[in-house]
Formats: C-alpha cells, structure tokens, sequence
C-alpha cells in the first residue's frame, strides 16, 4: 500500500496543498477518510471528523488502511485493539495467529486509546433527532424501553438461545414498561428475529421496525429512557453509552477475546448492566456519559496545533 502523509506547512504562497484554505496555509480545510469499505469503521472516522466540525467537507476513499501505526502523527483507535498484549490475549489468543494480529506493540503518546467506537450520535444530531420524531415518540407511555438485536459474530456466538432468554426477559420487565421498541440489525439471523415478532408482534406496547426507512435510530437514542442492547455490536454500546441512559446489556457473557474486553471496561466504568429479567424500568441510573469523539477530536486540534495548524472555523 503507498504510504499517505500530509505535507508540512508550505513556506511561501505557491504549490499550497488543497487541504488549506486558499490564502491561508495553515488553517486545514477538509477531511479525507481513507476506508476498508465496511461501515462500522467508516462510521467512527466520520463520528471524529464531525466532531472536529469538518463533516460538511470530507472525502472518502476506499482502501485497506492497516499499516505501522508509527507511520502517523496520531491514531485514535479503541483500547481494546490492543487486547493481544494483555494476559488474557496472550492466553486466549493462539500463539501462530498472533504474528497476524496488530497492533503488536504498547501504545506511546501519539495513539488515543478510547473506551468504545467512535461515532455521529452527538448531542447536536440528537437535538435534531429529538425535533424530528417528536411526533412519532414524544406522546408513547414512558418509560420507553429501545431494544436494539445485533448478530452473533465468531467471538459473540449465539443464536435461538439469546433470543429466548431475551424474550423471557421483555416478559419479565414489562409490567414497569410503557412502551418498548425493537429493531433488528442487517446481521440479525431470521431465526432470531422469527422469535421475537412470534412473542410480541402484535402485542399493545411494542412497535417492532420494519427495515423501512425511515431508521428511527437517532430518533431512538434521543427520546429512549433505557436500552437493552445485544452484546455484539460495539457500536451500537457505544452511542447508546454516550446518552447517560441506563443500558442493559444481554450475551456479555457468551463474548470473547476483545469484546470481552470491551465488556469489562463498560461495567468497570458503571455505564452499562446485564439485563437479567428483574430490572424495575420506572427507576432510573445515569453515569457520566462516554464522549470519545469529543475527547479524541480535542486530542487532534492538540496535536495540528503542536505543528502551527488550526482547524477551519
């Protein structure tokens, strides 16, 4: 793959690279995202870049971006992608499929180690999400209860098993629900999504998503007052952590390697619980939200700032 660098801050007014603004060299006009193509990851670069304000001029480019990390000025990346250099990795890991693992050395000052993925639900797009399913989720009983169903992946396996537990559980938690809605993914297995709408596809307090747009996604994130979320998807933890709402999490358990991680990190840091069927939805517990876009954007205007760069304003 060719090695991207940015160039240094030209001295003089000719060859000024386009990603400055005209006229001025050091003020950095646009983001350019360089992507594997799959949307988990082009999420958490445009979550930093819009946290960085330059969401209504990035570029996006698709290429497989693994490389040295000492080949950057700064990398933002999740702690734990760093899970084969702690005991557990070392244990739970194969020792002839670690050579293919990275990183594969500790991380020094220039990599930001954040708790969950990056992402675009900021409390600005919330705010607009609020206004725009106002109509649709401000008049449901409360407390409204999101559900969100991944897909089991090959270090969260599940299958008919979680489903059922899941559904036990809504069972169990539903006298203290006003409402509860539930969407599935596009990994979510149609045996287990089967299970779900044969339990509660037409009872009185749940709405089940369609697939349709619109996504009422954000608008969930923004009028929710609790989540259940399967364990699998990093992402979904990690914009509903960043509310300040309760979130129950179901499989925790049947996770491993760096998602077992992930887990641990969330509990440690009181942001998330397991859903175990005897949750009292009518009381509520908050936790000071995760903010990892705004706190690695901080960390890359610290360090365009070290080189004499601003952020177009």
């Amino acid at each position: 793959m060719r090695v991207i660098k940015l160039p240094e801050p030209p001295s003089g007014s000719s060859g000024m690279p386009e990603i400055f603004e005209a006229g001025v060299y050091n003020v950095i006009r646009r983001a350019v995202i360089i992507s594997n193509g799959f949307a988990g990851a082009e999420n958490q670069s445009i979550g930093l870049v819009r946290a960085l304000g330059l969401s209504d001029n990035q570029f996006l480019y698709i290429q497989h971006p693994r490389t040295h990390l000492n080949r950057f000025d700064l990398v933002v990346t999740p702690r734990h992608d760093y899970y084969l250099l702690t005991p557990s990795g070392q244990q739970q890991i194969p020792q002839f499929m670690q050579q293919w693992i990275t990183p594969r050395e500790p991380p020094d000052r220039h990599v930001v180690l954040t708790v969950g993925a990056l992402h675009q639900a900021d409390s600005a797009a919330l705010r607009i999400a609020a206004t725009a399913w106002h109509d649709e989720l401000a008049p449901l009983p409360k407390p409204l209860l999101v559900v969100n169903i991944g897909g089991p992946t090959s270090h969260c396996r599940y299958g008919v098993d979680l489903a059922k537990q899941l559904a036990g559980s809504l069972h169990s938690v539903l006298a203290s629900c006003g409402s509860i809605r539930i969407s599935f993914s596009r990994r979510t297995p149609q045996k287990v999504s089967n299970i779900i709408l044969k339990e509660f596809g037409n009872h009185p307090k749940f709405y089940i998503w369609n697939g349709e747009d619109p996504n009422p996604h954000m608008g969930h994130l923004a009028w929710a007052d609790a989540f259940v979320i399967t364990a699998d998807s990093v992402s979904m933890l990690s914009e509903a952590c960043s509310t300040g709402k309760p979130v129950y999490v179901i499989g925790a358990e049947r996770c491993t390697w760096k998602f077992s991680a992930f887990h641990k990190a969330l509990r440690e840091r009181g942001v998330v619980r397991p859903l175990t069927g005897k949750e009292d939805m009518l009381e509520s517990w908050s936790y000071p939200p995760l903010n990892d876009a705004a706190e690695g954007a901080a960390r890359v205007r610290e360090a365009l700032a070290d080189r004499g760069w601003t952020l177009r304003r």
